[in-house]
């Protein structure tokens, strides 16, 4: 008992308790600052090196729907360009919301439909199905029960089973072998339900976008609320993106 409560003191807090304005690592790779003014003419070595084509010029755009949040565009750029912050606020509720320029300051979702509010705001049941992904999206996923950040404080939970649930979170790219058990697990929801992509794989294909082995016919036939962008997404972006989506505090 006492090395337990020694072990406790060393470790101090371990809980986020501030969502929204916590502290993450210099290193961390968040919602990146653009400067195309910095950009020389003809000059594209940004684009050259970028692995999923996320990155448009005239002027400078960066889709965080593809980027996977390498470092490649901000080692390369010869004007400094490009540089990703710290800043973890990425969710937001619209495909288009996810292309940045230098004119984006923040980004948020859309407040839900007061009807989704109602059913979901005190407590929500989500369902994870990992379609094709590498396992870091899931880890992360994962990370969202820890002591550390503790999601459950806020009514929002994982469940095994869709019965239970009352929306998805997909992770990975959607590959042909998932795209039934896709389609089995959402109808097996009740309604009303909510869609959420998780990653960078789930928004757009990520570095698998190409592959003639992917199926998502899925997202074309249902409307998805939340796109959680990164590779992966950090747990805060998921929390501080759900909680601003559902309006709660």
């Amino acid at each position: 008992m006492i090395e337990s409560i020694q072990l406790r003191v060393l470790q101090g807090d371990p809980i986020v308790h501030d969502i929204h304005h916590a502290s993450l690592p210099p290193l961390f790779r968040g919602k990146p600052e653009l400067h195309s003014d910095q950009c020389p003419d003809g000059c594209n070595e940004c684009q050259k090196v970028c692995p999923t084509n996320a990155i448009q010029l005239h002027p400078l755009s960066i889709d965080m729907g593809l980027c996977v949040f390498c470092p490649l565009c901000e080692q390369q750029c010869p004007e400094k360009a490009i540089h990703f912050t710290n800043e973890y606020h990425l969710a937001c509720s619209s495909r288009e919301q996810l292309v940045v320029s230098d004119a984006t300051k923040n980004i948020s979702p859309e407040l839900a439909s007061e009807k989704i509010r109602k059913y979901f705001g005190k407590s929500l049941k989500l369902r994870q199905i990992s379609a094709g992904g590498c396992n870091g999206c899931e880890l992360e996923l994962n990370a969202l029960s820890n002591v550390n950040f503790d999601m459950g404080r806020f009514g929002i939970e994982f469940v095994a089973s869709p019965r239970h649930a009352d929306g998805i979170v997909i992770t990975g790219p959607l590959p042909k072998a998932m795209a039934e058990a896709t389609y089995l697990c959402y109808d097996a929801i009740p309604s009303p339900k909510i869609n959420i992509l998780f990653g960078a794989c789930a928004i757009s294909g990520g570095i698998f976008k190409d592959s003639p082995e992917l199926n998502r016919e899925f997202l074309n036939n249902y409307p998805v609320d939340l796109f959680i962008p990164g590779c992966p997404p950090h747990p805060l972006t998921f929390i501080a993106g759900m909680l601003d989506w559902l309006d709660k505090k």
